[in-house]
């Protein structure tokens, strides 16, 4: 008889990637003291926008945020095709500086445009993302299209797969104008075809692996983005580029046609312009994917409508003042607090469950040797080698102690949320682990380290999380969106166009794309 192990492998392991044969191991964050909840899905009541003006400049429409662009479209001020116009030409000027697309989806796009723009001259409008272009990290599969991983192993991969977060937006009106980089495998900022940049400081790369999502947001070459998150790959390019984003609760945007690293870690999330963005994008890819087994109707209470001035917000030690004293200034019952619990390495239960995951969905690229041309050697080949020396039992242990972690954070969770550092391999590893909502926003800015004596325009943006409970994704977004309210922050542009004289990576020249 073939042994098991072998003859498992056959059965399921001769497809990379985790698309198919998904894990019965199922992680559900929910915990034990909340009730029972109403799984039907309640629409979000998005703010009114009245009064917005096609501005004159495409510099100025880019970055404009969803809710603003909408209403330009709703009242006809600006097709869809003319606004998916605008933002191709931005992608195609500036990638080849920040290296942040991997392919453009300029047919689909035009053709998605042309309905949206048929649509609302029949009367129709399909909600807030009717023809707003955007773009997928390019783990997430769309038909005709490569999805490449970001990998050289599969930069020709085309997957008949519509992703179940894809077919989410497009019922919605929105506009795929590309598929942007994710690190190699979802792993890192370097991919088959470079190294993703930060328009922040174009001498700086984006770190996480939905590099290309961040990137292109922060530089306004698309209104949002879609990127994923496993371990720190929303938060921290996020807060190197500047850029508001959401990791949301596990389990609420479906995954089905995603790359799969770990199906108790992976999650999808937006990077956005602002808090209220990123309610608007959650509230329309939020909801069960009937072939995600991890996946939720989830009802949030609508963030638009929650009163702030009711919570009890706790901040950390490393926790940004300025937001802190915002909130406090809003009504919010800020107070000192920390996040008790007696394990003492979330890092360590992550990645060796990550690493084992991650192994069993790319067992045949492993074993078949194909790690030895992995586009960045430093990121998964000797991670996934010694995962294989990994036990059942150290793997089970492993999960044991992620159960000891989420109950020991959930006594101490005494507070409606609290604000921390969105960074820090420790916070990261906790937060995933138990699958609690994080919204990454800028707070300031402040010159780079060691600057040209000429002096640079280019700046490090300075970035906090609000975290919530599990299913509690309204509260962080509602807090977000009340800092954001009386600050600018969100608003700065990163000065790609405005390079010092001694920085030394040039911008192209501008693309002219005709109109169509």
């Amino acid at each position: 008889m073939e042994p098991v192990i072998t003859a498992n492998r056959k059965l399921v392991a001769s497809e990379n990637g985790g698309l198919h044969n998904p894990s019965f191991w199922v992680f559900n964050p929910l915990w034990g003291s909340e009730p029972d909840q109403d799984t039907r899905k309640k629409k979000f009541s998005y703010p009114p926008v009245s009064g917005i003006h096609r501005p004159e400049s495409e510099e100025d429409i880019a970055f404009m945020s969803i809710l603003e662009l909408g209403q330009l479209i709703r009242t006809k001020q600006i097709t869809s095709e003319e606004l998916t116009g605008i933002f191709l030409k931005r992608l195609k000027r500036y990638n080849p500086v920040l290296e942040a697309v991997i392919t453009y989806t300029e047919e689909l796009a035009y053709e998605q445009a042309k309905e949206a723009d048929d649509l609302l001259a029949k009367g129709v409008y399909l909600g807030p993302l009717h023809g707003i272009p955007y773009g997928l990290k390019d783990i997430i599969a769309v038909p005709n299209y490569k999805t490449t991983w970001g990998s050289r192993t599969f930069k020709d991969q085309v997957l008949d797969i519509e992703a179940s977060v894809y077919k989410r937006l497009k019922s919605s009106g929105a506009v795929l104008v590309a598929k942007l980089v994710s690190g190699s495998l979802a792993s890192g900022d370097i991919w088959f075809g470079g190294r993703t940049r930060n328009p922040w400081n174009i001498e700086e790369y984006s770190s996480g692996s939905s590099a290309g999502p961040a990137s292109c947001t922060s530089a306004g070459m698309v209104p949002f983005a879609i990127g994923s998150e496993t371990a720190g790959s929303i938060t921290s390019p996020a807060a190197r580029c500047g850029v508001t984003a959401l990791r949301p609760t596990f389990g609420t945007v479906g995954r089905t046609g995603v790359m799969c690293i770990s199906e108790s870690l992976d999650k999808l999330g937006p990077f956005c312009r602002s808090a209220a963005d990123c309610a608007v994008v959650l509230d329309i890819i939020r909801g069960k994917d009937p072939d995600d087994l991890s996946s939720r109707n989830i009802s949030f209470d609508d963030p638009f409508s929650v009163d702030i001035t009711k919570l009890t917000v706790g901040y950390l030690d490393d926790a940004d003042m300025e937001i802190v004293r915002v909130l406090q200034s809003k009504g919010v019952n800020m107070i000192p607090f920390k996040l008790n619990y007696t394990v003492e390495s979330p890092q360590g239960i992550l990645y060796l469950m990550m690493d084992v995951d991650m192994l069993a969905h790319f067992d045949e690229w492993q074993r078949s040797r194909q790690d030895e041309n992995y586009d960045a050697e430093d990121q998964w080949s000797d991670e996934l080698r010694r995962a294989r020396m990994i036990s059942a039992v150290d793997y089970v242990q492993a999960q044991r102690a992620r159960g000891k972690l989420i109950r020991e954070v959930e006594e101490s969770f005494k507070v409606d949320a609290f604000v921390g550092s969105a960074t820090g391999g420790e916070r990261i590893c906790m937060g995933n682990l138990v699958g609690m909502p994080v919204i990454v926003v800028p707070t300031g800015f402040k010159n780079i380290p060691d600057p040209p004596s000429s002096g640079t325009p280019q700046r490090t943006a300075m970035m906090t999380g609000i975290y919530a409970r599990p299913d509690h994704d309204h509260i962080a977004l509602a807090l977000a969106m009340a800092y954001q309210s009386v600050t600018d922050h969100h608003k700065q542009r990163p000065p790609i166009d405005d390079l010092g004289p001694n920085d030394s990576i040039p911008i192209p020249p501008a693309v002219v794309i005709p109109p169509r």
